[in-house]
């Protein structure tokens, strides 16, 4: 690849930054830097803007200073990008199977929605969740 990243590998880098700055260092400063002015989002327990991100990040950081999101699989199409990801909020606790989407404006996530499922401790196949 040449030096320079396509929109979508940046929009990925942007998604992973995030990952590692809200999620992992619970660092919500970080975070700021990567979303927009208006900052839409679509989960019912988060708060619409960038406060509720704010929000968000200090109750982490609060009840689950541990956390751990471990992205899986990341693809990008147009102005939206999806993440596979293994969230654990206890070190050798159960899992979370998430699927994060979020849509972008220039170089910002401005948008977010997630579903999330717990991985559980017997599975009918051998394929994981992951």
């Amino acid at each position: 690849m040449t030096g320079t990243l396509t929109q979508a590998e940046r929009n990925k880098q942007t998604v992973l930054a995030f990952y590692q700055a809200a999620i992992n260092d619970k660092q919500f400063a970080g975070a700021r830097t990567l979303v927009g002015d208006h900052y839409r989002q679509h989960n019912p327990r988060i708060a619409d803007g960038v406060e509720g991100l704010r929000e968000f990040v200090d109750t982490l950081r609060q009840d689950f200073p541990r956390l751990r999101a471990e992205v899986k699989r990341i693809f990008a199409e147009g102005d939206h990008v999806v993440a596979h990801v293994e969230g654990v909020r206890v070190p050798g606790g159960p899992a979370t199977a998430i699927v994060d989407i979020f849509r972008f404006e220039g170089d910002r996530i401005v948008e977010h929605w997630d579903v999330m499922q717990a991985v559980p401790g017997e599975s009918r196949n051998a394929n994981g969740m992951f």
